[in-house]
């Protein structure tokens, strides 16, 4: 379609401009996409002093070191294709009459490139009779990440009866000028151009610059130089062709009529008859194909049975809808280990589908699970119950904690985030403190009213597995924690951290930087912030270091660390200053996140000697581990046919309004294949889209080189001859974010298969043409196969075409009577 619209041109494109001799003194100057060349020109001379009787010419040079001429002083900076920090370099011709750069070569044309200056003695382009390049063979030079256009146009090129079409110049009489559908024909003429290059034997590449800034002219999406995928640009240029040359020059209305109950051959042929009373052309001559397709409404079972016209077949490939996780289960049992666990969850699924498959593993509810990820000492995230299993990589340390309660319940207990913190000094000679994160977190179920003491107790019992507890001999060794109330910057006693202050092991920062909202200092991380331990008055802030070493308290045990609330404000947690040293949670429960939590600190001394690093990171594996699900290695062409066929609901976002209910419904959908064209494209739907993830299947599809056989897969009992040969395969390697575009070919005179990539051209076998990177396939119908590979338009193909739609074979009379009539005539030779 024609894109009728006007441009604001904002940013004025910027070139890089040089001499010949001395392309190290670049000048930048800014032109506006309607200069020309001939501007260009004139203000190289300016800036670089060449007098005016001087003379000269431009070359383009890309970044891989090719150069290209610009030597049509008319046209546009848009019309040549010109990109922002594109290179121009101003020659002068020597006083001896010769071109430093050689040369230039005799033709009209200026779409050829030249190899790298270092070696431009030994141009390898082709001057008309200095080689005999085989017609075809004939690759594109990539304009920058246009490898795409280059695997499309390289297919294109090689199917016989589109190629001849164009080089017999049989596009000249039909092409349609005034269709508002069209392009005017430009992308035709353009595309005609580009064919007769890579087909006069005269070039072992040229460049697609003129094709690709016509293309970007009526499609702005590949105006750019961005990355496109292949296929989109082939279901545009099928149908540009197609309008530009599209023999119908007034297309009548035409009322759709649906089935009825009438028979298939009838609503087929209708729909045929209908489709080329508006188009017809040699894209729907060699292309065009009809499929069935059939949609039951689930509330009033109102069948609705139409007939479709296709240009290609988007086959899907069957996805796998499943994944694999590896998970590591944490008990309420303080006693038993983690346990690593495998588990197989939906593919686009969310977090209560893992804990539900991990309940079937480990009987745990898994309303009583919850699941975190834990990354550097810490939870880098504790995932709600409905968050998309698609944020959770492979490469994550997923850990599900059992709970004795449901997280969102209000009830008597909550559940903190509790983490282990390793406390040090700076210096030797410092009294600043500081704190690394060690070992793992780990949830923790408590009651909503609890002392001080019980609080400790229950993470001491948590931690038993791992942690020695104090023997009665061992009370009085090392620092013992009094009972004294301290109330420098407001703490409470034994380290409690008081509605968001700063605690007695935090620095001494000022008391207006509350703690709340700040993370951790990261491992081995020396700066100092709120939620950092330690600080200078140690000796006053319940430590007591100095002052208590040594002292008996009164039913006062050692305790093995101190620990403090990080982020939890006055509306979660409540203190009273008391000798019960009271503790009160909030009535709802806390916010699970990964910045609220409770810090346990260690004295490195009591780390060493009470707690077991290589017990805590112990952990055991399930059975399920060891399990390795069967992966099929490849799947058959006829396995994505069949997938395409099968019937489906309809999503609720994409409805059927049925014309009996007067609604949108989720109707069941099938389609079938009716008809086939003379080549047949399949495009492998490798690239996944999703509101939750996208994705490429690098399934390997064995699709066969000769003899594919269609028959099977066509409902129509009188489809006629439906075997085919592969001609080419457009190719993609990499993945959603970028990649790269290659084509295998089969050239039509010699029937030898040949690899394309951008400007290179090699030889292939047919073992390498079936990969994991097979994009878009081209089939050629066997009996539209003939010595010189061009599309025969006899009575042969036509009984086979009319077989394929169902249609009554003419007599010899009846042909020459209508052989004027152009809607009949290519409704029997299309299909």
């Amino acid at each position: 379609m024609f894109v009728k619209h006007c441009k604001v041109e904002v940013y004025l494109t910027e070139l890089k401009l040089c001499e010949n001799g001395n392309m190290n003194n670049v000048v930048t100057r800014r032109f506006s996409k309607a200069d020309t060349i001939d501007m260009i020109e004139k203000e190289m001379r300016k800036i670089f002093n060449i007098p005016d009787e001087k003379e000269t010419r431009l070359w383009n040079k890309y970044m891989s070191n090719t150069f290209e001429p610009l030597n049509k002083p008319e046209s546009t900076i848009q019309d040549a294709g010109l990109y922002q920090g594109q290179m121009l370099v101003i020659e002068q011709r020597n006083q001896d009459g010769q071109w430093p750069r050689g040369s230039t070569p005799n033709v009209k044309n200026s779409n050829y490139c030249l190899p790298s200056y270092a070696a431009y003695k030994n141009y390898e382009y082709s001057e008309p009779g200095r080689h005999n390049e085989q017609p075809g063979l004939c690759g594109l030079s990539n304009l920058g990440n246009t490898c795409f256009m280059n695997s499309a146009i390289q297919c294109l090129s090689n199917t016989p009866p589109l190629t001849e079409y164009f080089l017999n110049d049989k596009y000249q009489d039909e092409l349609n000028l005034d269709n508002p559908l069209g392009m005017r024909g430009e992308i035709a003429k353009s595309y005609a151009e580009l064919i007769k290059q890579m087909w006069s034997g005269k070039y072992s590449y040229v460049t697609p610059r003129a094709f690709k800034t016509q293309v970007g002219r009526f499609a702005p999406q590949f105006s750019g130089y961005q990355q496109q995928d292949c296929q989109e640009l082939l279901a545009f240029l099928l149908d540009g062709l197609h309008e530009d040359l599209n023999r119908i020059r007034k297309k009548p209305y035409i009322q759709l009529k649906d089935a009825d109950g009438r028979p298939d051959k009838v609503v087929a042929e209708e729909a045929w008859e209908n489709h080329i009373k508006r188009n017809d052309s040699i894209i729907v001559d060699i292309f065009h194909g009809l499929f069935k397709s059939t949609l039951v409404c689930p509330e009033c079972a109102k069948i609705s049975v139409t007939f479709d016209p296709f240009c290609y077949l988007t086959l899907p490939l069957p996805m796998k809808k499943e994944r694999t996780l590896e998970v590591y289960l944490v008990r309420m049992d303080p006693l038993a280990k983690p346990m690593q666990y495998k588990v197989v969850v939906p593919k686009i699924g969310n977090i209560m589908d893992l804990c539900t498959a991990l309940s079937s593993l480990s009987d745990i509810p898994p309303e009583k699970m919850v699941v975190t990820d834990i990354y550097n000492h810490r939870f880098h995230r504790i995932f709600a119950m409905d968050e998309n299993l698609s944020s959770i990589m492979d490469r994550d340390d997923i850990y599900v904690f059992e709970t004795s309660i449901n997280r969102t319940e209000d009830t008597e207990q909550v559940i903190i985030p509790i983490y282990l913190r390793e406390k040090f000094r700076h210096t030797s000679y410092s009294h600043h403190h500081g704190s690394t994160l060690f070992g793992q977190p780990f949830l923790l179920t408590v009651p909503r009213n609890i002392t001080e003491d019980k609080l400790y107790n229950l993470l001491l019992a948590r931690m038993c597995r791992y942690v020695k507890i104090a023997t009665d001999s061992e009370e009085n060794d090392g620092p013992l924690h009094c009972n004294k109330e301290h109330t420098i910057n407001g703490n409470g006693p034994n380290g409690i951290h008081e509605e968001g202050s700063p605690s007695e092991m935090e620095t001494d920062e000022p008391d207006d930087e509350s703690s709340q909202d700040q993370e951790l200092p990261s491992e081995n991380e020396n700066s100092q912030s709120e939620d950092s331990v330690g600080g200078d008055n140690d000796s006053e802030n319940g430590l007591c270091e100095e002052t208590c070493k040594g002292q008996s308290v009164t039913g006062q045990k050692k305790r093995l660390f101190t620990f403090q609330f990080t982020n939890l404000g006055s509306t979660d947690i409540s203190y009273i200053k008391d000798d019960t040293r009271y503790i009160r949670f909030d009535d709802r429960q806390l916010r699970l996140d990964e910045s609220s939590y409770l810090a346990l600190d260690w004295d490195p001394r009591m780390k060493k000697k009470y707690f077991d690093e290589n017990a805590a990171e112990d952990f055991e594996k399930h059975e399920s581990v060891d399990f390795t699900p069967q992966k099929k290695s490849f799947m058959k062409l006829k396995d994505c046919i069949e997938l395409f066929t099968t019937k489906e609901k309809l999503g609720a976002e994409d409805p059927w309004y049925c014309p009996n209910c007067k609604e949108h419904q989720q109707a069941t959908k099938k389609l079938d294949l009716w008809s086939l064209p003379p080549v047949l494209v399949v495009h492998l739907k490798r690239f996944s889209y999703s509101r939750y993830m996208r994705d490429k299947l690098d399934t390997l599809v064995d699709f066969p080189v000769s003899d594919l056989d269609m028959s099977k897969f066509l409902i129509n009992p009188n489809a006629g001859p439906c075997c085919y040969n592969l001609i080419a395969v457009s190719n993609h390697y990499g993945g959603m974010g970028g990649g790269h575009y290659t084509a295998f070919a089969k050239n039509k005179d010699d029937g030898k298969w040949y690899y394309f990539d951008d400007s290179s051209v090699s030889t292939a076998s047919e073992d390498q043409i079936v990969s994991k990177a097979a994009y878009v396939l081209f089939y050629q119908r066997q009996d539209t196969i003939s010595g010189t590979g061009f599309f025969p338009l006899d009575r042969e193909v036509k009984q086979g075409a009319s077989a394929a739609t169902g249609a009554p074979l003419e007599s010899d009379e009846e042909t020459n009577e209508n052989e004027n009539d152009i809607e009949n005539e290519n409704c029997m030779h299309t299909n």
